[in-house]
């Protein structure tokens, strides 16, 4: 890798210029992909956005895809101190062969965050259409690798493990994966369909105080589902073990 290219740091700590100037283009960067998509932003357009001269970007990020990638590897990094003590905490419980109820708190410490994500890039349109795109399949394939390997996997290998613990049923079982998609897609849907779940509402924005009546709903309606599925489980397992108990009981 060409050290160019890399983060240089002043001596007292502090950001050098060059930092400083890289961080730019990728907030510029961000916001004209979210704008016009990867074909439609020119490296052009970004560097006039972010107040420097065109040849700034070769120098920083070799090529526009280059800026698209450092995007993304900046979105997910950020977005992983969101989700990432999450993450931490579900695998620690499930290593440690925690009962029913904290894996459900696990779970729902995962849909927070989740929706603390998407209502921080609700504010910020040029992330949601940035995301909203790339969701879409209409960006560089390469750049949507990052956030699979960085956020996706641990994140869905997180919730699959607690949702399959909570319900007896195996973590690479389809039900578990659709289960898991469709209790973390209450949150999202308020993210890539922003404006008709505002319209549906009557809401002019998502504010704290809506922010939170969403999260209490959708907290509830998980908590309650997960529970099902743990019932659901026991009894399972009691309808297995009765029959073989039964014959092991003497006759009289």
């Amino acid at each position: 890798m060409n050290p160019a290219k890399k983060l240089r740091r002043s001596p007292d700590g502090g950001y050098a210029r060059g930092d400083e100037t890289r961080h730019r283009i990728i907030d510029a960067a961000v916001e004209l992909f979210g704008e016009y998509g990867f074909d439609g932003a020119s490296t052009r357009d970004i560097a006039a956005r972010a107040g420097v001269n065109a040849p700034a970007l070769q120098y920083y990020f070799e090529n526009k895809e280059g800026v698209y990638r450092a995007c993304v590897e900046a979105l997910a990094d950020e977005a992983w101190k969101t989700f990432g003590p999450a993450v931490e905490h579900a695998q620690n419980v499930l290593r440690e062969n925690a009962d029913t109820a904290t894996l459900i708190d696990a779970f729902l410490r995962i849909q927070e965050a989740i929706a603390d994500a998407a209502f921080a890039k609700t504010s910020k349109p040029g992330r949601r259409m940035f995301f909203a795109r790339e969701q879409a399949g209409y960006e560089p394939e390469s750049a949507s690798e990052i956030l699979v390997c960085k956020i996706r996997d641990p994140l869905n290998q997180a919730c699959a493990a607690l949702i399959a613990r909570i319900s007896g049923l195996a973590a690479d079982d389809p039900v578990t994966a659709i289960r898991s998609f469709s209790l973390n897609g209450q949150m999202v849907i308020f993210h890539v369909a922003h404006r008709s779940t505002l319209a549906s509402l009557r809401w002019k924005s998502i504010d704290a105080e809506k922010a939170q009546l969403l999260k209490a709903t959708i907290r509830d309606q998980t908590r309650t589902l997960l529970e099902q599925w743990s019932i659901e489980r026991d009894k399972a397992r009691k309808a297995t073990v009765s029959p073989s108990a039964a014959k092991a009981r003497p006759r009289k």
